[in-house]
């Protein structure tokens, strides 16, 4: 099979032939048909974070189970499924509080010490696989518990995006922070996560929905998926223009790019009693600066969101319906289709701040 490999940090994806192992024990096989490209793979190609190499890249993915390991029940060959990085371990005290989006239990959905590795280059040399999923292949080989079927009228290109960008974004406002009707609310990024989260704002009735970002064309496209107003950060201080707006700021903030400076804008744009959740993928090392008497004179509150909280197996099912009764509006978020050879295209992309969301299709 062929798949996008990182093999130096920083550096950009190559093309290579790959060698795909078979399923053991609860593993199944998947054939790869659509994958989104995510910022969170970006930051390691740009050195931001590491991961172990040579990897497969990618983690946003939808296909169909070709073959199942001994041990698997929870699909068969045929069924159609979208994949995501919260695997979980079903067993571990966060799993069993209904926080599987934070399992630590890496081991037990992991291949034993000193078994075939799971995807290998041509030469024979382990491939890791990014996320535990390598969705950048035509053939991913994960655990049972890293799946969630869905409905034969999803379309899989629409789908993938559900695997992580849509999940995170909607998952912040939905499970993170749960946020009220009628209340004013912020998203500071107008990329995949932060196009999901002002969708899922405005599906759980914010009253005033404010989107900031940097470019007209992202901001636009949040007009259309429901916001109530924009600001462009490059023309305005946005802090302070979305204070005068809302008459002292808002009840709720959702940061969705991982800078410092806009994690800090998060905070600033509180009214008394409000809440910052977080999502953006922050570097190591970088920390965050906000007044210590603000936290308890002002009731505020600053959260972290993994993943949307997710709980993926019920929640993406919803996300689907969603989008099949027009609530959740996926094609509009798809700026573009490409091959698996032009994706260091769409990342290019991504780095010129261009697009929402581009899909790759293997199919």
């Amino acid at each position: 099979m062929k798949a996008a490999i990182l093999n130096e940090i920083p550096g950009s994806l190559t093309i290579e032939d790959c060698q795909i192992d078979k399923p053991q024990n609860n593993e199944i096989l998947i054939r790869t048909a659509n994958a989104g490209l995510c910022h969170s793979d970006l930051h390691f190609m740009e050195g931001n974070w590491q991961t172990r190499l040579p990897a497969v890249m990618g983690h946003e993915a939808a296909g169909y189970v070709e073959e199942v390991g001994s041990d698997v029940s929870y699909v068969k060959p045929g069924d159609r499924v979208i994949t995501c990085l919260s695997i979980f371990c079903g067993t571990c005290r966060h799993c069993l509080a209904g926080q599987m989006s934070v399992c630590q239990n890496f081991g037990a959905t992991a291949r034993s010490k000193g078994s075939s590795p799971r995807v290998s280059n041509s030469g024979g040399t382990e491939l890791a696989q990014f996320a535990r999923l390598g969705a950048f292949a035509e053939q991913m080989l994960v655990h049972q518990n890293a799946v969630v079927k869905i409905k034969e009228d999803m379309p899989l290109d629409k789908a993938c995006l559900i695997g992580c960008g849509v999940t995170t974004g909607m998952g912040a406002v939905f499970r993170t922070t749960r946020i009220e009707p009628g209340s004013r609310v912020c998203v500071i990024g107008a990329g995949g996560v932060g196009l999901s989260a002002v969708q899922a704002a405005r599906i759980a009735g914010a009253g005033r929905l404010i989107v900031v970002d940097i470019t007209k064309e992202k901001l636009d496209l949040a007009k259309a998926l429901g916001a109530t107003d924009v600001v462009n950060g490059a023309d305005v201080d946005a802090v302070e223009t979305i204070k005068e707006m809302t008459g002292g700021g808002v009840d709720y903030s959702f940061e969705a790019i991982g800078l410092k400076a806009t994690v800090e804008q998060a905070w600033k744009i509180l009214d008394v009693g409000g809440t910052a959740t977080v999502i953006g993928m922050m570097p190591f090392g970088v920390s965050v600066e906000i007044p210590g008497y603000e936290i308890f004179m002002q009731e505020k509150t600053l959260k972290g969101s993994m993943m949307g909280s997710n709980q993926f197996r019920t929640d993406m099912p919803r996300f689907i319906d969603m989008y099949l009764d027009g609530r959740l509006l996926l094609d509009e978020m798809v700026s573009e289709h490409l091959p698996l050879d032009r994706i260091n295209d769409g990342y290019a992309s991504m780095q010129r701040g261009e697009n929402a969301r581009t899909v790759v299709d293997f199919e």
